[in-house]
């Protein structure tokens, strides 16, 4: 169990160490390709030390790594890479509101090609209107100022970018029927939210399913979380935990396997997401 920063080099390195091995390397012959001491790349490797981003591409470079996606998520991972566009790291102009684990979920979210989440509490992040993600920040962040939080609640409209772009992330989210149930920001503000609730729910690339009262007490009630997941590997997946002052990630495979069967249970006592649409739709309509 890790804070961000570090799980991220400790992933980097490892998948660093693969693809040496992969290219028929030693750490020695590796760092002299580069002009490196062995200790730098062994260093690198294990997560003692971070890389920059030109150390990066200068080993992938030297592996034989050609994979455009591959190179820019362990570019991400080192805290650079090629990005999509003007959307890239936009995240970087709001360093003064956003604390370290925060953008480091936001950049491990903005290359993720899946995310799985729980929700026990509130609508998850990328499903959140304007007036609802106001109202819930307010209500975390004690005494905020307005103009903090008129930052916070444009990073958390922002973020929702990767369920519109090509090829859009792939969401499953499992929610709480307390999540549907709790008022937040007022009457008005909820039954719009639900509507939003409705529409996404319709997209080709989102699943919701709503995990009833009536199924009793079920694993998520020790509470939220989310996989992250990668195209380019699987050894670069991870758990996010979020607590009041921070966000702890789990990437041992046994975690990872894990939370993947409770996620997967789950699914199997939450209703069918044809009947969750109904659920969150009438719960609109009585609001």
């Amino acid at each position: 169990m890790q804070h961000g920063p570090a799980v991220r080099r400790r992933k980097l390195g490892a998948e660093l160490r693969a693809l040496r091995t992969s290219a028929g390397l030693t750490s020695g012959e590796a760092a002299r390709l580069v002009g490196w001491h062995q200790s730098k790349v062994s260093r690198i490797e294990t997560g003692t030390s971070g890389a920059k981003p030109a150390d990066v591409r200068l080993l992938l470079d030297a592996y034989g790594v050609a994979d455009p996606q591959l190179r820019d998520l362990l570019l991400v991972l080192a805290g650079s890479g090629r990005g999509t566009g003007r959307h890239h790291h936009w995240w970087h102009a709001y360093r003064g509101v956003l604390p370290p684990t925060y953008r480091d979920f936001i950049s491990l979210e903005s290359q993720a090609s899946a995310m799985r989440t729980l929700e026990t509490t509130v609508v998850p992040g990328l499903l959140q209107t304007p007036e609802y993600a106001r109202a819930v920040t307010r209500a975390a962040v004690d005494g905020v100022p307005e103009e903090r939080l008129d930052a916070l609640v444009e990073v958390r409209l922002a973020r929702q970018d990767v369920l519109r772009r090509d090829p859009p992330l792939e969401l499953r989210a499992v929610l709480d029927e307390a999540v549907l149930r709790r008022e937040v920001g007022g009457p008005g503000v909820m039954a719009r939210q639900l509507e939003r609730l409705v529409e996404a729910a319709r997209l080709p690339h989102v699943r919701l399913q709503v995990l009833p009262f009536g199924a009793g007490a079920h694993i998520g009630v020790t509470g939220s979380f989310v996989i992250f997941s990668f195209s380019s590997t699987s050894d670069l997946d991870v758990v996010v935990l979020d607590h009041l002052t921070s966000s702890l990630y789990l990437e041992r495979k046994e975690d990872l396997e894990a939370y993947s069967e409770a996620f997967n249970a789950l699914g199997i006592h939450a209703l069918s997401p044809e009947d969750s649409l109904d659920f969150i739709a009438a719960t609109a309509a009585g609001a």
